[in-house]
């Protein structure tokens, strides 16, 4: 359970944005485990989000410190830049991989059009031999480029070891409202934003809830799995 939150919550990180004004991201995300809802604000360098009602993350990109809310347990967990890393890199081992230099290849048209939540948009596929990623990309989105701005994902180098190379959001000629993505070995992962808002968000949404404990990383430390017990040999010994 411990293990499935800090996952859940280092995935969501590797597509994290990071802003210089207020944002609220809405993304619907359908993949293998079922479907979920994703909530992103951003103002300024700091971003929160709401990966499920059970768990959240508060990033300040300034200082590297990201902030892990278990809501269930009513509990928060600070990871300094150097802790983050750590704890990304013993995930990234549990979890075998162990690449950190993939190739990023540039999105190319297809030429296919399709609409999509009322948004006229063009396909754009990205592919290596490690995944392959289709973004649907309205160029018609009213503001898309300050939004861009605004989308560029997440470089903190605490989360840089598990963070997925993929195409910049930036350098799409619009919005892509709608990016699936496939790695080799696994299901395909839908990912639709369902609402964008520009309004100002006070500062508060990115404070701790009031209540919640303190719990250190200690108590959430991660292990690799033990190996495997040698197996006797059924060979006979020399001269029995």
């Amino acid at each position: 359970m411990k293990k499935s939150v800090l996952f859940s919550l280092l995935a969501t990180l590797g597509f994290l944005p990071v802003a210089r004004g207020d944002l609220t991201l809405v993304q619907s995300i359908e993949g293998s485990r079922g479907n979920n809802t994703v909530t992103i604000k951003i103002k300024g360098e700091r971003a929160r989000i709401e990966i499920n009602p059970k768990a959240g993350v508060i990033v300040d990109t300034k200082t590297g410190e990201v902030i892990s809310l278990l809501h269930d347990r009513q509990a928060v967990m600070r990871l300094s830049p150097e802790k983050a890393k750590d704890l990304a890199n013993k995930a990234r081992t549990i979890l075998q991989d162990t690449e950190t230099s993939l190739e990023v290849p540039t999105p190319r048209p297809t030429g296919r059009k399709e609409k999509i939540l009322g948004y006229d948009s063009d396909e754009y596929v990205a592919e290596t031999p490690k995944y392959r990623a289709t973004y649907w990309v309205a160029k018609g989105y009213p503001d898309y480029g300050a939004i861009l701005r605004q989308m560029k994902l997440l470089q903190n180098a605490a989360f840089v070891s598990v963070r997925k190379p993929m195409p910049e959001y930036y350098d799409f000629p619009g919005l892509p409202i709608r990016t699936k993505i496939k790695f080799t070995g696994q299901e395909e992962t839908s990912i639709t934003l369902t609402s964008i808002s520009q309004s100002p968000l006070p500062d508060s949404e990115f404070d701790v809830p009031a209540g919640y404990a303190e719990i250190h990383l200690p108590d959430l430390e991660l292990h690799s799995p033990a190996p495997a017990s040698p197996q006797p040999s059924s060979e006979k010994p020399e001269g029995q």
